[in-house]
């Protein structure tokens, strides 16, 4: 594909991205600098550990923590060329669920307990699209249906609460569908879900990624996901990206530690029994204790003194492979005096 056809296929597009929050009387950031784009019908995996910034990135697409937190953007993210961060509250309602929609975690906490599931799906169509009551009843059981449900009439009729854990998830997804989005963001839609559940979700969003055509933004701490599910992974890290290749690539061969740590980490049925798995050591300190230099050089073993005292800049270590390490930038001399 040339490089104009690219450009015209561009979704979304988010340029230096920075979300502060007032922590311990300073502006701390949760995500630090942030590049993405995501092309028509492609779908982006964003993965990394819980504290990493995955959720604040992706909910600050669709301004969900304006209302009830104090924050502060800088930087660009562009909707179709259209800057989210400089529409009004009113106008990012006309996004929200209508041209970018999300799926949440936890189905339980993210449906309304005292309504049913008919009443939560007819409300999005009939706000979005305008359709009378008995057009949106009508389209909600399509929508249902679509997602897997077997009796789309009785589900309508439930309360979230009377369903399944799959089962919630799948009426959460029915309802971002609802209105047709160009982008459906999944952060971490599997995680409280079984093994089974978690196949056929995934399995879900593949297949409508396929056919609708769908450009899918997938937040994930679960490496075996991302490698089943994504076009391209991105890795990320204290709010940066440390890590950006395609997955086949990425997989075969990782440059980040700390996309190498993640891989390891990976369950295989080749490990022996009583032999503990790898782990990456340390934890994701808080925000108010980022190291001066890289992001993770307190956690790697590969680290230096330069590491602790200059942050890495992202370079281009192989054909369309990305990563933000001193080991690669010094070798291309990135950086470099």
């Amino acid at each position: 594909m040339n490089k104009s056809a690219v450009e015209a296929k561009k979704i979304l597009e988010i340029k230096h991205l920075k979300v502060k929050f007032p922590i311990h009387k300073q502006w701390l950031s949760a995500v630090d600098d942030v590049d993405l784009t995501i092309h028509a019908g492609e779908i982006i995996g964003i993965v990394g550990e819980s504290g990493s910034g995955k959720s604040v990135m992706s909910q600050s697409i669709l301004r969900l923590r304006d209302q009830d937190a104090v924050v502060r953007y800088e930087g660009e993210i562009l909707f179709e060329g259209n800057d989210l961060l400089q529409q009004s509250l009113s106008q990012i309602r006309d996004i929200r669920g209508n041209e970018i929609s999300i799926i949440f975690q936890d189905p339980l906490n993210s449906l309304s307990p005292v309504h049913t599931v008919e009443k939560q799906l007819n409300e999005v169509l009939m706000l979005h699209k305008q359709l009378s009551k008995s057009e949106a009843k009508k389209r909600s059981m399509e929508l249902l249906k679509l997602t897997g449900i077997p009796d789309p009439a009785a589900c309508l009729k439930n309360y979230p609460f009377e369903l399944s854990g799959g089962m919630q998830q799948r009426v959460m997804i029915a309802m971002a569908l609802a209105c047709e989005p160009k982008l459906l963001i999944a952060d971490e839609p599997t995680t409280a879900l079984d093994v089974t559940i978690q196949e056929q979700i995934l399995s879900l969003i593949k297949d409508l990624n396929e056919t609708l055509g769908m450009s899918v933004l997938f937040i994930t701490h679960d490496m075996g996901v991302v490698s089943k599910l994504c076009h391209r992974i991105k890795v990320m890290y204290l709010g940066q990206i440390v890590e950006d290749a395609e997955t086949e690539q990425l997989f075969e061969a990782p440059l980040h530690p700390y996309t190498e740590g993640l891989i390891s980490c990976i369950p295989h049925l080749a490990t022996e029994r009583g032999v503990p798995l790898p782990t990456i050591p340390g934890t994701v300190p808080p925000l108010s204790e980022i190291p001066k230099g890289c992001h993770f050089c307190t956690r790697c073993k590969y680290a230096d003194e330069r590491c602790f005292q200059e942050q890495p800049p992202m370079i281009e270590a192989k054909p369309d492979h990305f990563v933000k390490c001193w080991k690669y930038a010094e070798a291309a001399d990135v950086g470099e005096e």
